[in-house]
């Protein structure tokens, strides 16, 4: 059981990796679906074949050893992919590579061992990204966040940069789709956190450090020293018209 799930995993792999590879060359169909996989909601779709679903699979037919073994096989064609795409473009593997950095700077073990470490928290994007398309909806209709379109955040871009040959190229598009998760669950949390909790916090390093993805800590939030007639007053004020986006949203200005 094992092997055939194994084998039926890496084929899928395989085939996902050909088709989008492929698909470009059939015409101006083709690119355009392309172009529309780089893109969330079918970015997402994508991306959930190539990684968890495979994972609930395996794990419904033979539990954890299920799990191991799509993750086994993923892996292996992953690998596999990126030994074909470099033997493919062999006059950019000679060229300037960041992997070659990396390696040269910090050891070739390292920089591998830490690039897989930081896959362990593919999971954890993933509830993000989850709850950024079926919880922040509720939220919208329940109290009038404003609302995003998710293809401008849960994109894929990198493929275009001239040079990024596989080791590269698909670590830079794993970085390209953690970092338009992180950056829109953070745009939503603003909003959470103003409307709710406008109060700085008595910690002033705390402050210092959370401004960065969240402004409003320096925009307008009360004072820890402040009292709750100030903060009704400031709600009144940011949401008294009907407004609920965080303080410093474009829609405010």
């Amino acid at each position: 059981m094992l092997t055939i799930l194994f084998a039926a995993v890496l084929a899928l792999e395989i085939s996902l990796i050909l088709l989008l590879t492929l698909m470009p060359r059939l015409g101006q169909f083709g690119k355009d679906l392309v172009e529309a996989c780089t893109k969330a909601p079918w970015l997402d779709l994508v991306l959930s074949v190539m990684t968890w679903i495979p994972w609930a699979i395996g794990g419904l037919i033979a539990g954890w050893l299920g799990i191991v073994t799509t993750l086994v096989a993923q892996i292996g064609a992953m690998q596999l992919w990126i030994f074909s795409h470099e033997l493919a473009h062999r006059d950019a593997i000679g060229g300037s590579r960041i992997v070659k950095f990396h390696n040269r700077t910090i050891g070739w073990w390292r920089n591998n061992l830490a690039l897989w470490v930081t896959t362990l928290v593919l999971p954890a994007f993933w509830l993000i990204r989850f709850a950024q398309f079926t919880l922040y909806p509720l939220l919208i209709w329940l109290v009038g966040f404003p609302t995003y379109k998710h293809d401008e955040w849960i994109n894929v871009s990198r493929q275009k940069f001239q040079g990024l040959v596989g080791h590269d190229l698909i670590w830079c598009l794993y970085c390209d789709w953690m970092t338009g998760v992180y950056s829109l669950g953070a745009e939503m949390l603003r909003n959470l956190e103003s409307f709710w909790c406008p109060i700085r916090f008595y910690d002033g390093k705390k402050c210092e450090n959370c401004k960065l993805d969240f402004p409003d800590v320096e925009g307008g939030w009360i004072a820890a020293q402040g009292n709750l007639e100030q903060v009704e007053h400031l709600l009144e004020c940011k949401y008294g018209d009907r407004q609920k986006s965080w303080f410093g949203h474009p829609e405010r200005h």
